[in-house]
């Protein structure tokens, strides 16, 4: 057939600064899921759109056409409104797994299409993948039967959603352009969308930990998704929340398992209990439910029993013991004083190397492996004293998750005032 277009037409348009057109949108995101547009082709387009940037029509037609490239879904038929949530990713985020059945407590169904870890950020597919008889892989029937019936899932997406989407990320992470914001926002939000939720919370992260280190362009990332959503019918929201240091007192998958069942037992970590409960009344409020209170359902138990259903309903048996690394070592501090930094990258890229996490997407990874953390920066310490505790199946990676913490765990004289941030730190809606 004959093409439309000229991909370098296109490359040369976005290198100069001009604005595409939404035939040739449509065009280059068509042939390139069809491999007519080469990976190179796409490469230079995406790097001229690191550089030269995308306006808002712009980026709202480049993510029509990456959803146009695969199959929707449909929630309609469900008896209960959806919602869902999406975050950027950090250190010690095992949001999803306590929030997920949270939200279903009160009648709003949660389709949590989530993915596998890369890098020094945590995957929920991997972290419930611990869990004795799990399984990720739904077909559509069973996903939509077990949102009627328990109201939530986390599951992985099918290969149908947003093609176009699945061979651009990888590209993107070989050709120094990760970093663009639109295609950042359309990446996540083609998926979002073509997922058909009615609403949509996003957990845009900042900090050392995740993708944004700098406030401003996290809040232009967020302002970026939220216009995405809003454009295609979807309610949208953000929030900007802080990911300096690890969230919780773990990362690593049965690790963050455990402290997940904590907080759905009415305990666990302060900030994971914050946050879980601030992105709950939003994916509430958004879904039509804005008198519902989820810190009593996370306090009386309605959170732990939709918890226990979500997880049985996938093979799952909610009552195993997790799996536990074989080796331990401790971290201690050197001195006395008080914790003044610790840097959440630092502890990501330690889990990672103890084997929490994978290099490239065909690693398998240890359930058991990972960080716990038994100090807050602003506590303090005696000498001597363990600050984390490292576990792994393979003690030779022990050196090399040091190497990873050097500079990370920083211990100041007692009496250093050690400023501790909001976690939540704004909010972004239309």
């Amino acid at each position: 057939m004959s093409e439309s277009f000229d991909a370098v037409d296109v490359i040369v348009a976005k290198r100069d600064g001009r604005r595409l057109t939404d035939p040739q949108i449509d065009w280059v995101i068509d042939a390139y899921t069809r491999g007519v547009v080469a990976d190179e082709q796409m490469s230079a387009l995406a790097m001229a759109i690191l550089l030269n940037g995308m306006d808002r029509a712009e980026i709202a037609r480049w993510t029509a056409a990456m959803i146009a490239s695969g199959e929707r879904m449909d929630f309609s038929g469900l008896s209960r409104p959806t919602a869902d949530k999406h975050s950027t990713g950090g250190v010690g985020d095992k949001i999803t797994l306590p929030l997920a059945p949270l939200v279903a407590v009160f009648g709003v169904a949660v389709p949590q299409l989530s993915g596998r870890g890369l890098g020094h950020t945590g995957g929920t597919l991997d972290k419930l993948e611990s869990i004795p008889g799990w399984r990720a892989a739904l077909t559509n029937d069973e996903m939509m039967r077990q949102l009627d019936d328990v109201g939530a899932v986390i599951c992985q997406a099918g290969s149908g959603l947003a093609p176009a989407d699945r061979k651009l990320y990888s590209l993107r992470d070989v050709t120094g352009t990760v970093e663009a914001i639109p295609l950042i926002a359309s990446s996540i939000m083609s998926k979002k969308i073509a997922e058909g939720t009615g609403a949509l919370v996003l957990d845009v992260k900042v900090g050392s930990g995740a993708f944004m280190k700098d406030l401003d362009r996290a809040r232009e990332l967020a302002r970026t998704m939220v216009a995405l959503g809003t454009d295609a019918g979807v309610k949208t929201v953000a929030l900007l929340t802080d990911m300096s240091t690890p969230l919780g007192l773990t990362a690593g998958n049965a690790l963050e398992v455990r402290e997940s069942v904590e907080v759905l037992a009415g305990g666990g970590p302060a900030d994971i209990v914050e946050l879980t409960v601030a992105l709950a009344r939003e994916m509430l409020d958004a879904a039509g439910r804005p008198d519902a209170d989820p810190a009593a359902a996370l306090a009386d138990g309605r959170a732990m029993d939709a918890w226990r259903r979500m997880i049985e309903a996938q093979g799952g048996d909610a009552d195993a013991t997790l799996p536990v690394a074989r080796e331990t070592d401790q971290v201690l501090a050197t001195s006395d004083g008080v914790l003044a930094t610790l840097d959440a990258y630092a502890v990501g890229v330690a889990a990672w190397r103890l084997g929490a996490g994978r290099a490239r997407k065909e690693d398998p990874v240890q359930a058991g492996a990972g960080i716990e953390l038994h100090v807050r920066p602003g506590e303090p310490v005696r000498a001597g004293q363990p600050i984390l505790t490292l576990h792994t199946d393979t003690p030779e990676r022990f050196g090399r998750a040091r190497e990873a913490l050097d500079g990370g765990v920083v211990v100041a004289p007692a009496g250093t005032a050690v400023e501790v941030g909001p976690l939540v730190i704004d909010r972004v809606d239309a």
